[in-house]
């Protein structure tokens, strides 16, 4: 028999056979419960001193119970709490920490209870933060809060891709069978100053972040030139990029690079996705309007580290620096 809790009307019939004198037994049949349950449940709330089972009470005790009942603080030990915390200020998502958390320190704990250890800091019905804690909500990814899908934005202009079209590449890159796709494309910084050119790995997730001197296209190949000089050749299969300016010597890049390029569609950032959401990333740390001519090279150096050393649900966990150590070593 599956345990579930006394209703009221339960607690109201036992009180009925307890006047009438009934066994714990008989009142067990009545209820279609345990003799062991009843037995509690009047124990727990018949005290000595007063000799007399009251189900209102009873109800209202066990209510209370069940409001206060398990851990005073989310999560089970200060050793979870710590990690969670340190890794929120990574910029870790709570899914991440929930699947990296086993590896670490072989415990497991759900992203869903990570979600309450944050939300539980705050006042229900207010945004006030209790007393004594730290808010942690501004570590989580901030999202648009409306949504437009694919296709949504009206009056674009449908041009021509700058290289060659991405309806050329081999359907296999969609696989993400294989270490050696890339994707490529451009941050900008403030008022269209230059920015930092990206490129990321799409099976593994490996990202190089590497600050643009100027808008030209001739800084904009000698940093990928730059970056791909130190990937084995077996990890150059294609690169695919964003239909902008800065990548319309994809000739040049071809050569200098060791690797075949496609250009995505104009106004298909979706073509791209790897990249897209990694720039989603990158500007946590570095918002929109950000001047990236006062951003150091080293402070550049720390997110691509950060980013690398982030676990991934689709690598069972692993670091894409960790993926890439493996591959490399394959």
């Amino acid at each position: 028999m599956n345990y579930k809790h006394f209703s009221i009307e339960e607690r109201e019939k036992i009180q009925e056979l307890l006047w009438q004198k009934a066994s714990i037994r008989s009142i067990a049949t009545a209820l279609n419960r345990s003799p062991a349950s009843v037995s509690r449940e009047i124990k727990r709330n018949k005290p000595p001193e007063r000799n007399r089972y009251s189900p209102r009470k009873a109800h209202m005790r066990a209510l209370e119970h069940r409001t206060h009942r398990g851990r005073t603080k989310r999560l089970k030990n200060e050793r979870i709490r710590t990690y969670v915390v340190k890794h929120l200020k990574r910029r870790w998502s709570p899914e991440q920490i929930a699947g990296r958390i086993t590896l670490d320190l072989k415990e497991n704990v759900s992203h869903e209870a990570i979600y309450q250890f944050i939300y539980d800091r705050i006042q229900k019905g207010t945004n006030v933060v209790k007393n004594d804690y730290e808010d942690l909500r501004p570590y989580l990814r901030r999202r648009r809060k409306i949504r437009l899908p694919h296709g949504a934005r009206k009056c674009q202009r449908m041009l021509k891709p700058l290289g060659r079209s991405i309806d050329e590449r081999p359907q296999i890159v969609l696989a993400r069978k294989y270490v050696g796709d890339w994707e490529g494309d451009t941050v900008e910084s403030k008022d269209h100053k230059p920015g930092v050119n990206t490129l990321v790995e799409r099976k593994i997730g490996l990202v190089f972040i590497t600050k643009l001197k100027d808008k030209s296209v001739e800084s904009t190949v000698r940093v990928m030139a730059e970056r791909f000089k130190y990937v084995p050749q077996k990890f150059k299969r294609s690169v695919t990029l964003d239909n902008g300016p800065e990548n319309r010597d994809w000739q040049s890049i071809e050569r200098r690079c060791s690797i075949d390029c496609f250009s995505a569609h104009p106004y298909s950032a979706w073509e791209r996705p790897t990249n897209e959401n990694t720039n989603g990333l990158i500007r946590d740390y570095f918002p929109k309007k950000t001047d990236f001519s006062m951003i150091s090279d080293d402070e550049i150096q720390f997110v691509e580290n950060e980013l690398n050393s982030r676990p991934r649900k689709r690598l069972g966990w692993k670091t894409p620096l960790e993926a890439w150590s493996v591959a490399l070593q394959g």
